[in-house]
Parts: structure tokens; sequence; C-alpha cells
């Protein structure tokens, strides 16, 4: 579920006209649109494809509260709905209603396309997930609602482990390396015991958070870079130790086809997301014909002793601040993400938006382990100029640096930390 964060220099020319309505009430958090005759909602076609039931289900709660009520929906692909909606909010012909993927979220409210929302007004707000939370939150102020979240979780072969010994998932980081020491030794060098990719730098910050460092701090309203802290360097030196040991495939690669690599059979573990493990044993990514059911999620331990932080990927909801609907599209966003809606949300293989609702899901076996690693969580710096760090790739090739041995910890990470604060604070 790991969504592309929009730029905030790529959306800055749409904005222009959207300023000037920044002071506007919004939608949750006043009246405006009350008595609006129609409504318009932007979604992802994985509500048209996988829930379409729990789409018609808000709109008839909505529509039972406010007769005669048109509710208009049109679905978009990941990859074009940005373009479609910076070219919409530069017009007065706005939805009402978008899907956001939650680190695309940060750009827009920096540069107040977003209504204002009251959370209050929101079931389980009070509960949020806290990476969720933050994604929707800017100065203190909330400008969306999350809608389902997607955790990650470690996944290795049982095979692989009972040739080695070992029967039972790892539940601390000391038996984990452990094991995979003896994979290592027995399965030789051209094997990878996990399989972890150099640039995959959602993995590496959850070894940074887990050791108590942080990408960027604010303080007095201004972000600093802090890869550089001691805490910071603790956990970039055990993630690199994590590459040296155990990852024999290309230190120049991403995690994009990370789940395609796992299946050809040459390594014995991924950290990555929860789906990704069933994706490689579907027979068309198993070229060893061994996978199915044969991989296993556990929750990933962390070096601290404590269950590792992990990146929570997901979708948030947000009014436009053109919006002449804003209070009905409130509505009508609490009927699709409250209560019932995560229920119906859940049943799907999501995990909810809420600490609430992931809770009853440690009790399943089949749910267990995404929603106990989801319950400790990072997030992105939301500082305004984040955008541009992302876009830069900068984690990227800081830890291509690391695991290549280009260059040393301590000076990769002090050259990502003067390229992040020169431009973290800009809008």
């Amino acid at each position: 579920m790991k969504r592309k964060l929009i730029s905030a220099i790529g959306i800055a020319g749409m904005m222009v006209s959207i300023a000037a309505c920044g002071g506007e009430g919004g939608g949750g958090g006043s009246d405006k649109g009350a008595d609006a005759k129609e409504l318009t909602v932007w979604l992802t076609v994985d509500a048209q494809n996988n829930w379409p039931q729990l789409v018609k289900a808000a709109d008839a709660a909505v529509q039972k509260k406010h007769p005669g009520l048109k509710i208009n929906h049109e679905y978009y692909g990941w990859p074009d709905k940005n373009a479609k909606l910076d070219a919409v909010l530069a017009t007065d012909e706005v939805p009402d209603v978008v899907e956001m993927g939650n680190t695309e979220m940060l750009g827009y409210m920096v540069k107040g396309a977003f209504a204002p929302l009251d959370a209050a007004k929101f079931d389980n707000s009070d509960a949020w997930l806290d990476g969720l939370k933050a994604s929707v939150t800017y100065e203190d102020k909330t400008y969306g609602v999350p809608y389902y979240a997607g955790g990650r979780v470690a996944n290795w072969r049982k095979d692989v482990a009972a040739s080695v010994g070992v029967k039972t998932p790892p539940k601390t980081y000391k038996e984990l390396t452990a094991a995979l020491d003896k994979i290592q030794k027995k399965e030789g060098s051209k094997f990878s015991a996990w399989y972890q990719p150099t640039r995959d730098w959602y993995a590496a910050m959850s070894f940074v958070y887990d050791a108590g460092g942080a990408i960027a701090t604010e303080s007095g309203g201004q972000w600093k870079a802090s890869l550089s802290s001691p805490e910071s360097l603790k956990g970039l030196k055990e993630f690199k130790n994590v590459v040296d040991s155990y990852m024999h495939g290309d230190k120049t690669k991403d995690e994009s086809d990370r789940y395609i690599v796992y299946g050809q059979g040459k390594s014995a573990m991924i950290f990555a997301a929860a789906w990704e493990g069933a994706t490689s044993e579907d027979p068309k990514n198993d070229k060893t014909g061994k996978l199915k059911g044969n991989l296993e999620n556990f929750v990933m331990p962390g070096p601290s002793g404590k269950n590792m932080p992990v990146f929570l990927g997901g979708s948030d909801l947000a009014v436009p601040v053109k919006s002449d609907a804003q209070a009905l599209a409130a509505e009508w966003i609490n009927a699709f993400t409250g209560s019932s809606g995560q229920k119906g949300l859940m049943a799907k293989g999501n995990l909810p938006n809420n600490k609430t609702d992931l809770a009853t899901l440690k009790n399943d076996p089949k749910t267990a382990v995404p929603a106990t690693a989801a319950e400790s969580s990072w997030f992105v710096p939301m500082a305004p100029g984040w955008g541009q760090v992302e876009k830069a790739q900068i984690l990227q090739t800081m830890l291509q640096s690391i695991g290549t041995g280009k260059k040393s910890v301590e000076a990769a990470a002090k050259e990502a930390d003067a390229a992040i604060d020169k431009v973290i604070n800009t809008k």
C-alpha cells in the first residue's frame, strides 16, 4: 500500500487560487454545504473492485438523512489520480471527497488544498492509529480522516528454518539473527538468508526509529535532519549489519520487485508489506513450487527488545477547501470510515484506522500478526519540504552508499542530513 508522495513543487501552480479560500470553514467543522443537493466522491479503484458494497452502504446512510441527495462516484487508478486532482483543484469543479495515499497528504495540506475538519465528529478519532493520525495532521489541525491501513511484517520459509532446527518464529531479535546465521551458513554465499533491498528506506528507518533516532526533528517550528544523531547512527549501523550479513543480492536495488525475487527461492526471509509473502507464493511468482503454504508471517522483533516500529501505509479521505458541500462530505466520510465501515474493511483483509478495532484482530490467528505489528509505527516528518526530500531520493542514495560500502555510515548520514536540511523547511 505504499503511495508515492507528491512534491509540494509539483502542485504549487494549481494552488494559487486555493490560497484565497484557505480561511473558509471546513467540512466537519462548520455547516457549510449542509443543504447541498449533490455530492461528488473520488475514490481509487481499490474500493470499486474490492468493497463496492461498503460504498453503497455509506451512500444509503447519508441519503436516508438527506432525501433526494444525489451522490456521484468517480474511480481512479493510483498513477493518474493526482494529475487529475491537481487539474481540477485550480478550478471551481472540485470533488467533495477525495481519497489520498497517506504519504500524499502533506504537500496538499501545506498548500491549503484541503478544508480543516473537526476530528471529534468522526468515529474512533480518539483511537486513530498513530501513523495514520500523523498523516492527516498539519500544524495541529486535522485535514483528513484515516480510511484503512496496511503494515509491514517479517515473513520466512518454514522449510528453510526447519532445516536448521528452527520450528517456530523468533520472538526476539537475538533469536532471529541466531536462526539467520544458521541458515546463511548452511545455504552458502549465493543465498540471502534475509533478502533486504539496500534502498528500502521504509525498512531502514524502522531500524532508526527502533534505536530511538529519527529522520528529522522539529523545534520552534523548524525541522532539522537527525540521521547523524547517535541513536540514528546506531539504527543505521544495524541495518548495514543485516545487509552485510544476510543480503547477497544486488545491493543497488529497491524493494519494488521484492516479492518476485522472494518467489525465486534464493532467500529465506523478507521484512515487507503484509501482502508480499502471499503474492510471492502465487503460482505466477513461485518459481520453486514449494512456497504455497510454506511461508509464515511473524511480528518483526527489533534490536531494542521491543517489536520493530513499522511504517504504516494506507489511505485517507479529505475534503477540498473549494467544496460547496463540506458538511455533507464530512457526513459521508464518517458513514464510510466509521464503525460499521471499518468492520467491512477488516473483513476484506485491511487493517482498521483505529486501535480499538485493531485489538479485535489480535484475537484471530489469521490477522494477529499484522494487527500486532501495526501497534508500533512511525511516519515521515510532517515538514513542509518533505516532498522535496522524497523527490530527491536522499534516503535511498544514503542507504545505497552505506550498503555498497561506498561511504561509511557516519559520512553517508552526514551528507544526507545536509541535503535534507536544504529543503525540509521550504514550502
